[in-house]
């Protein structure tokens, strides 16, 4: 399919989107353009999404959003509110030294930090759905916190998809700046209703000490596509910490790449995919040890039912010259059903000497030995069953370091074993 049209390349051009006329962003729209043109949508034959069914894609156009309707069922507490894409509104007081706007409005404003960052992180090379989100780059939000300022509660933000009988597809970006030796704890959450792709791209940039919890619930509509890409620089001493839990989306994909740029730098990535039906969830990190004496841990869990597909795709890289590396890496996935499956592909490239690094990978059914004893002490199957389940989601569950958001994503991923 790459090179040739697609309905994702809106007829229509882009003079109405925000800042059309203004050299830079004109400039990085229409790199984005050609490099969608060129690559076009993904298919199996690309190494990295060749374990990955896009068909959902194929098929009639797709549109791109007006400004719809306000929900009434959003979050009250969301400090910001995005539906099909667009910034809709903002909700609670911030604390000093935090900003979050439309990004729609940043780049109109001729804002120096957007103009500076943006794109600058999400690389377009061989990124399919970077360059496709670039070249729609519309609205999102910009979150900056400045030096030295730490926010002890989480700052929540919505994205909710409702495109009504309108096949439509939306490209969120969302640029993240801390400053020296900030910290924050963010939530996004998504959810929606209908047929539709999000196609969010994050670039986030952590200053020297800095630190961002990042957390995701993917909760969106069985009939969407979610495509989810979060690229992040990591200053020295700083740390970066992500943790996704997948329940929604008929196809979800979950992309993150760090750079550990500086000596010190550490990044966590962690998360839960529990999935049933058809449903596909994929998770594709890309940790870059670029510097001496940086720290990466990762691990996720799926729990697989029905005839659902989960694909974990771990790549970590140990340059020349990053002496002193830790890294570690696992993936483990329990199957509910024996048509259920798992693709794992656990990747080490090291070219430095003096460096600890491990990977692995598990695939089991439920521990029967485990059933038979809690079923021997007079506890039903179902709640024995149920029970060994929780069990394993607490196993990542327990990696999230904020209390307030451990305690919301274990009842999202509980809530999940009741659903129909």
């Amino acid at each position: 399919m790459a090179g040739e049209p697609t309905g994702l390349l809106h007829a229509g051009g882009t003079a109405s989107l925000p800042g059309a006329g203004n050299t830079w962003i004109d400039s990085l729209r229409e790199a984005g353009a050609r490099r969608f043109t060129g690559l076009g949508l993904p298919t199996r034959k690309v190494e990295d999404w060749k374990y990955t069914d896009l068909r959902a894609l194929s098929g009639s156009a797709w549109d791109l959003p007006v400004e719809p309707a306000d929900l009434a069922n959003i979050e009250d507490d969301a400090s910001a509110v995005l539906i099909n894409g667009c910034w809709m509104r903002g909700h609670r007081p911030l604390p000093d030294g935090v900003e979050l706007v439309s990004l729609a409005r940043a780049i109109e404003d001729g804002d120096d930090v957007v103009r500076h960052h943006l794109g600058s992180v999400a690389s377009l090379a061989r990124k399919h759905f970077v360059a496709l989100n670039t070249a729609w780059l519309a609205d999102g939000l910009v979150l900056k916190v400045a030096d030295g300022v730490t926010i002890d509660g989480p700052l929540r933000i919505t994205l909710a998809g409702a495109p009504g009988a309108q096949r439509l597809a939306w490209h969120p970006r969302n640029l993240i700046v801390l400053g020296r030796e900030a910290s924050l704890t963010l939530v996004m959450h998504h959810v929606g209703t209908g047929d539709y792709l999000a196609n969010l791209v994050e670039e986030v940039v952590l200053e020297r000490g800095a630190r961002l919890r990042h957390y995701r619930v993917q909760d969106d509509s069985p009939d969407a596509v979610n495509v989810s890409t979060t690229e992040v620089k990591v200053a020295g001493d700083a740390t970066y910490e992500n943790f996704v839990l997948a329940t929604g989306a008929g196809v979800g994909r979950n992309q993150i790449a760090v750079e550990l740029a500086e000596p010190g730098a550490s990044v966590r990535l962690d998360g839960a995919c529990l999935g049933r039906h058809r449903q596909q969830l994929d998770t594709t990190t890309v940790i870059d040890h670029a510097a001496p004496r940086c720290t990466s841990r990762e691990a996720y869990r799926y729990i697989l039912d029905d005839s659902a597909k989960g694909i974990f795709q771990g790549r970590v890289t140990v340059r020349k010259h990053a002496g002193g590396t830790d890294s570690h890496q696992s993936s483990k996935t329990l199957l509910l059903s024996g048509k259920a499956g798992i693709d794992a592909k656990p990747e080490l490239e090291i070219y430095a000497d003096d460096v600890s690094c491990g990977h692995g990978a598990t695939v089991g059914e439920i521990d029967q030995d485990a059933l038979f004893y809690m079923r021997s002490r007079g506890i039903p199957l179902e709640e024995a069953r149920d029970l060994l389940i929780a069990a394993f989601i607490e196993g990542a569950v327990e990696t999230i370091t904020s209390p307030e958001v451990q305690a919301l994503i274990r009842d999202h991923a509980l809530a999940w074993r009741t659903r129909a």
